[in-house]
């Protein structure tokens, strides 16, 4: 299965979320901004990935961040 926002299973997001690093990076981005996560949220609920990335994307730019989704990709 490819791994891009069209083909992420819903199986896929509970087991990256359910994971220490998952856990770990919801934790990080709840203390940053609130309203930002939620907001990406939404539009990623609406299948708007784009905006969803442009949201998130000044809350993704810390060391911590980049390591917790590199372990969770790979």
């Amino acid at each position: 299965m490819q791994k891009n926002s069209q083909n992420f299973s819903m199986q896929e997001a509970m087991r990256l979320a359910n994971s220490d690093a998952g856990q770990q990076l919801l934790a990080i981005l709840k203390q940053s901004d609130g309203t930002q996560l939620q907001q990406a949220m939404d539009q990623a609920a609406a299948g708007d990935f784009e905006t969803m990335r442009k949201t998130l994307s000044p809350l993704l730019q810390s060391q911590e961040v980049q390591s917790l989704l590199k372990e969770l990709g790979g």
